[in-house]
């Protein structure tokens, strides 16, 4: 998902020159390009077409496309399948929580770095309420660290919290 996958297909004429008028297409995520109809496929020749698969939901996908042409056989029905996974990228997140503060707080701010110990860079840009966070913004391959600070009415944050490790597979 979020990616493409496109196939190149080819009309053939053997014996006479057909003229293919148009193609009409069916199923989630499917589109045709690379002709334009009217078409006439000279005898002996072919002409090529793109079916793109860009899957909309994870899951398998089929479809079909159909040619219109003045050809004597008409069995000029392409069947199409595709499977749509979730792309590797952008597919993981960290789920962060933690306990309340027992002083009074307005709330937390989150940091992360990926070397232990820090440098840290700020994630959220206002201040959170609640005791947990999520950071979808990680890459396969790649470690986290993670620190809260608790957050005065007077905007004063306290020393980071101890730190959080994630690794992404």
């Amino acid at each position: 998902m979020g990616g493409s996958s496109s196939l190149t297909g080819t009309l053939s004429a053997t014996n006479a020159d057909v003229v293919v008028s148009s193609a009409d297409w069916n199923g989630s995520g499917y589109s045709v390009t690379g002709i334009t109809f009217p078409v006439t496929v000279a005898a002996g020749k072919s002409a090529n077409y793109t079916v793109t698969f860009t899957p909309p939901a994870a899951g398998s996908s089929s479809g079909s496309i159909s040619f219109a042409s003045n050809a004597s056989d008409a069995s000029l029905t392409q069947s199409l399948s595709g499977d749509g996974t979730q792309s590797s990228s952008g597919s993981h997140s960290v789920a962060l929580s933690w306990s309340p503060s027992s002083s009074t707080v307005t709330g937390y701010n989150i940091y992360r770095g990926t070397q232990s110990g820090g440098p840290y860079s700020k994630l959220n840009s206002t201040v959170l309420s609640g005791t947990t966070y999520t950071d979808p913004n990680v890459q396969s391959g790649t470690t986290y660290y993670y620190v809260s600070t608790a957050v005065n009415s007077s905007n004063v944050e306290s020393a980071y919290s101890n730190q959080a490790t994630a690794a992404i597979p």
